[in-house]
């Protein structure tokens, strides 16, 4: 691929350079990491807010975040969606359904959706998620909302590359046992109950009320004042440190609630900015990100230019035999690298 011609494409914002940029991270193919080195210094410059939202199947995220787009578009925003769909057993390739529910914004020139697969495992997801939104963030958008399916450990992954994240819960999620136990519920910043109009709702609501506030000490954060002036106090002198997920409830498919949800976001915001932790979390992906690099390439120079992979071959009977044991040929394999020594 010509790379030149590519930088060229992305820099006048051409939807099929993005496209292609988008195809050639995702994949990794020979000449991703030029790309986004070269995008680099545009990531962040133009303010983009990356938005996460997850949640059990049939919450109605996708009902959500379409109604999210028409929102930040009737602002005059520019906005993209990263979906991550769950892979299809028989292609192996993403079940795109998301693009048929956000039919309503996906002809609009302003707003790109993106389909990505699991392809069945988590290794290495989060990441090319995060490589994916920033190639969309220097491309100019404005709002970047990914949009994972499931409550499983890919959430968890994929929401350390978001500035703000939504957990979508509808009545149905389960009985306040299940909503403790679940590890999910650790990552939001804002949570919402949609389908608000079904019975259940209001007790959902209050029930993941409780749960933050047994997390922060207290079960019932919302009481009267006198049984909490501490936090009171804090929030009345805009504490940096006191921010308080909000249980909101909507109804996507009417897109009642859609404004409130977009209040509290640009409240979290806010917050990230007043108290730094904004700066901390790109700091923190940077540092991940070039970590994973390094042990990526790492892991390829061990084992395609090194004798690694010779000596794991002629000790593998031995392992089979239980001669040895796969620790023992690990340390001897690193030990044989480190010392430059030829096995």
């Amino acid at each position: 691929m010509d790379t030149h011609a590519l930088f060229d494409g992305l820099a006048r914002r051409d939807p099929a350079a993005l496209a292609r940029a988008i195809s050639l991270v995702e994949s990794r193919r020979p000449g991703s990491e030029a790309v986004l080195a070269h995008i680099h210094g545009r990531v962040g410059a133009g303010g983009a807010r990356r938005i996460g939202i997850t949640g059990p199947p049939g919450a109605g995220k996708s009902t959500l975040t379409e109604r999210l787009v028409q929102h930040y578009r009737g602002a005059g925003l520019k906005v993209a969606v990263v979906a991550v769909d769950p892979t299809s057993p028989f292609t192996g390739g993403a079940l795109l359904g998301d693009r048929i529910r956000m039919e309503s914004v996906s002809l609009d020139p302003d707003v790109f959706i993106r389909s990505m697969a699991t392809r069945g495992s988590l290794g290495g997801l989060a990441q090319t998620t995060e490589e994916v939104a920033d190639v969309l963030d220097a491309a100019g958008f404005d709002r970047i909302l990914i949009e994972t399916v499931g409550v499983g450990q890919t959430e968890l992954d994929i929401a350390r590359t978001a500035e703000s994240t939504v957990l979508v819960l509808v009545p149905e999620s389960g009985d306040a046992i299940q909503t403790l136990k679940a590890g999910v519920m650790e990552i939001a910043d804002v949570y919402v109950v949609n389908k608000s109009d079904r019975p259940g709702a209001d007790r959902l609501r209050q029930e993941i009320d409780v749960m933050l506030g047994i997390r922060r000490g207290n079960a019932f954060r919302h009481v009267a004042a006198h049984h909490r002036p501490d936090a009171r106090a804090r929030r009345a002198a805009g504490d940096a440190d006191a921010w308080e997920p909000p249980v909101l409830g909507t109804v996507a498919s009417r897109g009642e609630g859609v404004g409130e949800l977009v209040a509290a976001l640009d409240r979290h915001r806010e917050f990230l900015e007043r108290s730094g932790r904004l700066v901390e979390r790109r700091r923190q992906r940077l540092a991940d990100r070039t970590r994973s690099l390094v042990e990526r390439h790492l892991a390829e120079w061990l084992w395609e230019g090194t004798p690694a992979r010779e000596l794991l071959d002629r000790r593998l009977d031995a392992m089979v035999e239980g001669d040895r044991n796969p620790y023992e040929v690990a340390a001897e394999i690193l030990d044989q690298v480190k010392g430059g020594v030829t096995p």
